[in-house]
């Protein structure tokens, strides 16, 4: 398979920069094989492609605010930092990626929020972007998370070229996460709505729930032509 196979002009007009005001009323195209026919529906149209005894499984991991925003010492150069997963959770080391990364080296020590309240300290390389950090917080694990939580920005897509607004950390999410550890929500999840879940039910739909924790690979560019050598981040996936 060829990467060239899949190269088609999406004119940046025709990207959406906000979602829906409902999530069940965003875009949703039909695909009949049989008939060969392309159709444009509402997500909530779903519903009369599933029948009674059909399951639905959805992803129940929940976003964490993985964005922070530090300062470098000395030269105090603002640094972003995205936290892709925990290494260890009693020495606080976490695998992250540092923009710009040409700034940042192994023994440099990052500052977060204004009263320099949250320090790390940068202990290895993984990737050309790719660190290690351990963080340096005087406080319980549990303070550690929450001052993550306070200082962190919902990850939204690149390609989103607006300001972080106050909804977005509620709309990046779905209805029904539950478990923490993804750094994006699964994307088709997020149009459902309550009320569509509901009638899914009344239909006899059985939903089930999975854990997958989306990872950096769901922003990761493709640059290889031959599909099978591209390489992306594994992804923890429980299923109980």
């Amino acid at each position: 398979m060829k990467l060239s196979k899949f190269i088609f002009e999406l004119p940046e007009e025709l990207i959406a920069q906000k979602p829906a005001n409902h999530r069940d009323e965003s875009r949703l195209m039909v695909l009949d094989r049989k008939k060969r026919t392309i159709e444009h529906k509402m997500f909530k149209d779903i519903i009369n492609y599933f029948d009674d005894g059909d399951v639905m499984l959805f992803n129940n991991t929940k976003v964490f605010p993985a964005r922070l925003f530090g300062n470098k010492e000395k030269t105090g150069a603002r640094i972003e930092v995205f936290l892709l997963r925990e290494l260890n959770a009693e020495t606080r080391l976490w695998d992250v990626l540092v923009d710009p990364a040409r700034k940042i080296r192994i023994g440099n020590k990052l500052f977060f929020g204004e009263d320099d309240s949250l320090v790390a300290e940068v202990i290895d390389n993984t990737t050309s972007r790719g660190r290690t950090l351990r963080f340096l917080y005087d406080g319980s694990y549990d303070e550690f998370r929450a001052k993550l939580q306070e200082l962190g920005e919902t990850p939204i897509p690149k390609y989103i070229n607006r300001p972080l607004e106050e909804d977005d950390e509620e709309r990046f999410q779905t209805i029904f996460a539950e478990h923490e550890g993804a750094v994006f929500p699964p994307t088709a999840g997020m149009h459902f709505s309550k009320h569509l879940l509901k009638r899914l039910e009344i239909k006899g739909i059985e939903l089930e729930k999975i854990t997958l924790h989306v990872g950096l690979g769901t922003f990761q560019s493709v640059e290889v032509e031959d599909l099978s050598k591209h390489k992306t981040d594994s992804e923890k996936i429980f299923i109980s």
